[in-house]
């Protein structure tokens, strides 16, 4: 693997998934595709949690509120990026629950419109990440509760390219479908990165041992869930749904953590 290839990668990632603008040297004759790029999301994922983070062992250290801490937390890592998994997320929320079959779901979810599903998502997703969050500080040190915000921030994009790389594109025009379709071997690199460097972080942060395999395990079943349910209603992935695998296994393994820690 060529470094410089892989920080270009990994520049272009942070550009695709968050608001921060990274140097223009890694975007030289770069068209827009993905399909390699998509090995460096974990990693990514690390850079655009890392106010996040440092927020959380900072607050934790002067003992601030659990629940405070937490909604702090969320709102930071949803400026950074624009509140684009929560947009994914709520869009594929109306597409799924309010779209008859897979045109009317697709236009529903081009939409940018906010229907009654996408409502009670994205009012889910804050409130259970939430929640599950401030129940599991209490149980950290200041750095472990800093370094695990880190390990779920890069398994939660590791979920976005395995989501991507195991259904076809629904639409042709869709942002996924412009962004080109994984390449095998970036994906089997993005799953060793990413679940590598989650086992490692969760480690470091103290996280007990029973609890790592089972936050793996809901990673796991709610990649391939998700996907079974997508592929069912409109045969193939979007960019909304593969923002929206970002929340969902965010949400997943915050559960887990918070019954096991």
């Amino acid at each position: 693997m060529d470094i410089r290839d892989f920080a270009d990668d990994v520049a272009r990632s942070v550009a695709f998934l968050s608001r921060i603008h990274m140097p223009q040297r890694h975007f030289v004759n770069f068209d827009g595709r993905l399909s390699r790029a998509v090995r460096a999301f974990p990693v990514a994922g690390l850079l655009i949690a890392l106010p996040a983070s440092a927020i959380v062992s900072i607050f934790s250290a002067i003992h601030a509120a659990p629940l405070f801490t937490a909604f702090v937390a969320v709102a930071i890592q949803a400026l950074i990026t624009g509140a684009l998994h929560e947009d994914g997320l709520s869009d594929t929320a109306d597409g799924l629950g309010g779209g008859k079959n897979k045109e009317s779901a697709l236009v529903i979810m081009k939409d940018s419109r906010i229907g009654s599903y996408g409502a009670v998502a994205l009012i889910l997703s804050f409130g259970l990440r939430v929640s599950a969050l401030a129940a599991i500080l209490p149980h950290m040190t200041p750095s472990g509760a800093g370094v695990m915000l880190l390990a779920i921030a890069a398994l939660s994009r590791t979920a976005m390219v395995w989501h991507w790389s195991k259904l076809p594109a629904a639409r042709k025009d869709g942002v996924a479908a412009s962004a080109g379709e994984p390449l095998a071997s970036a994906v089997r690199i993005a799953l060793a990165i990413g679940i590598a460097c989650a086992v490692i972080l969760m480690l470091l942060a103290g996280i007990p041992l029973l609890a790592i395999p089972i936050s793996l395990l809901a990673f796991g079943a709610t990649v391939a869930a998700f996907s079974e349910i997508v592929d069912g209603k409109i045969g193939g992935h979007t960019g909304d749904t593969i923002g929206a695998t970002q929340q969902l296994t965010e949400i997943a393994v915050l559960a887990a953590l918070a019954l096991t820690v």
